[in-house]
C-alpha cells in the first residue's frame, strides 16, 4: 500500500512538471502584446528594454513570475502580466528562450577595463570575476538561473547593475550576490563592464 502511495504522489509530482514546462508555440500567439517594447522575435531596438531573444527559460520565467509577485519592481511592466497563469509565463518564457538572440558590440574604448572586470574581477575591491556566473562568453547558466549577458543591450545590463547597486532592484536573493558587486563597482567600471558583456560571442 505504502508502495502504491508513494508512486501516485510520483506520478503526480511528474506531471505537474510537465504541465509547468513551456510550450513555445503556445507561447508565441500569448506574446503578441510583448513584441511593443521586446520585439516580435525578442530582440528588442530600444536599449532602455531588454532583449529576450535567447535568454533562459528558467531566468525568464523567474523574472517575469518575480515581477508579477512584486519581488522585482519594474514600472513599465505593470499589470502585464497579472491576468496570466504559471503555464502562461512558461510558455511565452519558451517561446522567447528559442528564438535566436542578435549580438552586441562592445565600445572600443571600454574593452580592455571592462575584460579585465569580466575575466578577473577586481581583487582590491573584493569583486568576483563575471565568468564565474555568466560564464566565459557571457551564455550565462540556465540551471542556475544566470541570465545570459552576451548581446544584451549594454545601457540595460547598466541600469540593471546601477539598480542593484542602489537597492531599486533585490531579487538576487538573500545571498544579495548582484547587490554587492554592484555596490563595489564604479561608474566607469560599470559602463566598462556592461558594454564588454554586451560584446561577448
Amino acid at each position: 500500500m505504502i508502495k502504491r502511495i508513494a508512486l501516485v504522489v510520483a506520478a503526480c509530482a511528474l506531471a505537474g512538471n510537465v504541465l509547468a514546462a513551456g510550450n513555445a508555440e503556445a507561447g508565441k500567439a500569448k506574446s503578441v502584446a510583448c513584441a511593443a517594447c521586446h520585439g516580435a522575435d525578442g530582440n528588442s531596438l530600444a536599449p532602455t528594454f531588454p532583449k529576450l531573444a535567447g535568454q533562459h527559460e528558467s531566468y525568464l520565467l523567474k523574472q517575469m513570475k518575480d515581477i508579477k509577485s512584486g519581488a522585482r519592481s519594474v514600472p513599465t511592466m505593470a499589470g502585464q502580466l497579472d491576468a496570466m497563469s504559471e503555464q502562461d509565463l512558461a510558455d511565452i518564457a519558451a517561446h522567447f528562450a528559442a528564438q535566436a538572440a542578435t549580438q552586441g558590440v562592445a565600445k572600443e574604448e571600454l574593452v580592455e577595463l571592462g575584460e579585465s572586470v569580466y575575466r578577473a574581477g577586481i581583487r582590491e575591491k573584493g569583486v568576483a570575476a563575471c565568468t564565474a556566473c555568466h560564464s566565459p562568453t557571457g551564455a550565462g547558466n540556465g540551471p542556475a538561473k544566470y541570465p545570459m549577458l552576451s548581446g544584451q543591450h549594454a545601457d540595460y545590463i547598466a541600469a540593471q547593475l546601477r539598480a542593484f547597486r542602489n537597492d531599486e532592484r533585490t531579487n538576487d536573493g538573500d545571498t544579495r550576490i548582484m547587490r554587492d558587486v554592484a555596490s563595489r563597482l564604479s561608474d566607469r567600471e560599470l559602463d566598462a563592464v556592461a558594454s564588454y558583456a554586451s560584446g561577448l560571442h
